[in-house]
């Protein structure tokens, strides 16, 4: 069967997924295969839809993880043909799935997380073993669910007598402390692409702040920073994750109900300076250190934002993770592709010390082929 693994990832901020194909046969792993597909104006508004109760919403949930996974296995049809490999070759899918819900340790003292998909449909479209609903065994077991990358993030890219961060900026950001000596830290930050993008369709009508150009434009408002700073998921302590559950539109609009004059340029400007600054802060408390912070995501090619990190964390060298060896569109679905890996050989993918699980754990369910 050889090692190979495909990992798809549809992130918070709704941009589309991302398939990766890896070789883990090596002493260090080989991208050999990268695709990318948007998600549809009406399936993009849908899951955003179902981040919040509505009407019928299991009916409409149900066929929306349909359609994610219709995506995933074009994409799967994808690589593999650009690779001239068959189905057979590839060990299993490490498929992620559309965060809608997450909902750790609330409620019943356990609460839920909840990815859109159908695994079951995706192993029937390519006839490949998927492993999926990986966060869910390590809220059960009492932890937070994620982040999850940061055992992918401690074994590729740790470096020895080196303290790493590893910055990861989706819709929300998450980051991971890669210490020279002792336990990996890893937990959200808070919100990443997912407000900005927002405000920027609303305003523009582009789906995101192109390399942060507008909000370059813009001024930052002191007031309005300080008010979104005083969310206190700021303050809380690690293990912590957040989702649009919490940032979403009505904890903005909750936020500029007394800022209702601010040019919508300037917003955008406070929006890019509060992910700047929510990520600088954590750094600041728990990234003593560090030589290097590597970012990936999204938001490593938000130019604006990268010169922003640079300003409140010089001397720190911030660069996107390419100069570690990926680049910063794959690093997460190769997570899941490792991920995927760690189950089929039995092996835990959560690391207790991050997520607050109870101990480390077998992570996700296994459909054969």
């Amino acid at each position: 069967m050889g090692d190979l693994y495909i990992g798809l990832m549809s992130g918070t901020s709704l941009d589309g997924v991302d398939a990766v194909l890896v070789d883990f046969a090596g002493k260090r792993l080989q991208v050999l295969g990268h695709r990318s597909a948007p998600f549809s104006d009406e399936l993009k508004s849908e899951l955003l839809a179902l981040n919040t109760s509505g009407a019928d919403e299991l009916h409409r949930a149900a066929l929306a993880g349909n359609a994610v996974s219709r995506i995933y296995a074009s994409l799967v049809q994808q690589l593999l043909s650009d690779l001239q490999l068959n189905a057979s070759r590839i060990s299993a899918l490490g498929a992620h799935g559309q965060t809608v819900r997450h909902r750790p340790q609330e409620f019943d003292g356990t609460g839920y997380t909840l990815q859109l998909q159908n695994p079951a449909l995706l192993a029937e479209l390519t006839g490949i073993r998927v492993v999926a609903d990986f966060r869910s065994r390590d809220v059960a077991a009492g932890g937070q669910g994620a982040p999850l990358v940061p055992a992918f993030h401690h074994g590729v890219f740790r470096k020895p007598n080196q303290t790493v961060l590893v910055l990861n900026i989706g819709g929300i950001s998450n980051i991971s402390v890669l210490p020279a000596q002792g336990s990996v830290i890893g937990f959200d930050c808070g919100p990443g692409n997912a407000l900005m993008d927002y405000w920027c369709q609303r305003h523009t009508g582009a789906p995101y702040d192109a390399q942060g150009h507008w909000a370059a434009q813009g001024t930052v408002h002191p007031a309005l920073l300080e008010t979104f700073l005083n969310e206190p998921f700021f303050q809380k302590a690690p293990p912590k994750s957040t989702g649009r559950d919490l940032f979403n539109v009505a904890w903005l609009n909750s936020k500029l109900q007394h800022f209702a004059d601010l040019r919508p340029v300037d917003v955008q400007a406070t929006l890019t300076e509060l992910t700047a600054q929510a990520c600088a802060n954590t750094v600041k408390q728990y990234g003593g250190g560090a030589t290097l912070m590597a970012v990936c995501g999204g938001g490593a090619l938000n130019n604006h934002l990268m010169h922003r990190l640079k300003d409140l964390l010089a001397p720190l060298p911030v660069e996107p993770t390419d100069v570690l060896g990926l680049p910063v569109m794959q690093v997460e679905a190769c997570a899941f592709a490792w991920l995927a890996r760690q189950t089929i050989v039995g092996q835990a993918g959560n690391l207790p010390n991050v997520t607050g699980a109870q101990g480390a754990r077998v992570l996700g369910a296994i459909y054969p082929a």
